[in-house]
């Protein structure tokens, strides 16, 4: 029987640094899976404006002026650690950006794409050579034009939307697909497309009582699903001093954990709800986020055979 280390996290969102803390983990944790589950890509891009030796941005609510170009190198790998995208213009070059949205978006794209290239690259260079197993996937958040760059590694495996064994003993089905959101992400479907999704891979599984379901959006009514209620204008709903919490799961993903019963949920998505719950003899996770601080909060579980042995919530 297949005996692994499985250490699971999701929503680094562009993070320099937790992408690093996920690699590290190897070692660390002593696993030997290592599975990053989706929304790998960041929500940012800060252009830095260079005129006559200096330079300038905005930034988080603040305006910024660096008077070196040494300034400016450290504040950009401080804002990748937390998951911006920078980008040096001319003045003129900031104009034209403003001007023009379609390039805006095409920029944003570029940028997205080198640093998945950058992280493929970190991970074969630092666990190319060693016998630990990596698993990139997307998630909604995810544009489509960064899986050529997952794909494009000879040792990180993407497994989106298919089967794949990941010790040579446990199979895992993944999809980065959500139920609908206010955000009208780039991966999103109804839920009787995600339960066909869904279907189709488990399907295909041999042995459903030692298999993964790496399933991006987590099941609907649990503890890992709540997610702040937006109104229409994407402003979190406060009611009383309270922020309101809905659930935001996928019907579509209780409804195949339930039918199949598969050994472990992996899940993420909803950056609030950190934890565990067990549907049936299905132990479901959601490690939770906080990559803009630079902290990789991530699951460990030990599988041996049909088994889930031990497992607990990380964080650092």
């Amino acid at each position: 029987m297949a005996r692994s280390r499985v250490y699971f996290v999701t929503d680094v969102h562009g993070s320099n640094e937790c992408f690093r803390k996920f690699l590290n983990a190897a070692r660390f944790y002593k696993a030997d899976v290592l599975i990053l589950g989706g929304d790998i890509t960041g929500k940012v891009m800060t252009p830095i404006i260079e005129s006559e030796g200096t330079f300038s941005c905005s930034y988080q609510g603040a305006e910024l002026a660096m008077t070196s170009r040494e300034e400016m190198e450290e504040f950009r790998r401080k804002a990748a650690e937390s998951g911006t995208y920078t980008h040096l213009v001319s003045p003129r070059e900031f104009r034209e950006l403003e001007a023009d949205p379609v390039s805006v978006k095409e920029l944003f794209a570029r940028l997205m794409v080198e640093r998945v290239r950058e992280w493929m690259s970190l991970a074969e260079e630092r666990l190319g050579k060693t016998s630990v197993k990596c698993f990139v996937s997307p998630g909604n958040d995810d544009i489509l034009e960064i899986d050529s760059a997952l794909d494009s590694s000879s040792y990180v495996v993407n497994p989106e939307e298919r089967v794949v064994e990941i010790d040579g003993g446990h199979e895992m089905i993944t999809s980065g697909t959500t139920n609908r959101t206010p955000w009208n992400s780039s991966r999103e479907a109804d839920e009787d497309v995600l339960a066909k999704k869904f279907s189709d891979m488990a399907d295909k599984v041999k042995s459903m009582k030692s298999a993964v379901f790496n399933i991006h959006v987590p099941p609907i009514d649990t503890n890992i699903d709540k997610a702040p209620r937006v109104d229409e204008n994407l402003k979190i709903v406060v009611k009383a001093g309270n922020v309101e919490m809905i659930s935001a799961g996928s019907t579509a993903c209780r409804a195949a954990i339930a039918k199949y019963q598969p050994m472990l949920g992996l899940h993420g998505h909803i950056h609030e709800s950190r934890g565990i719950v067990k549907i049936g003899r299905t132990i479901c996770a959601n490690p939770g986020s906080e990559y803009a601080e630079g902290i990789l909060r991530g699951f460990l579980a030990d599988l041996d055979g049909e088994e889930v042995k031990s497992y607990l919530l990380t964080s650092g």
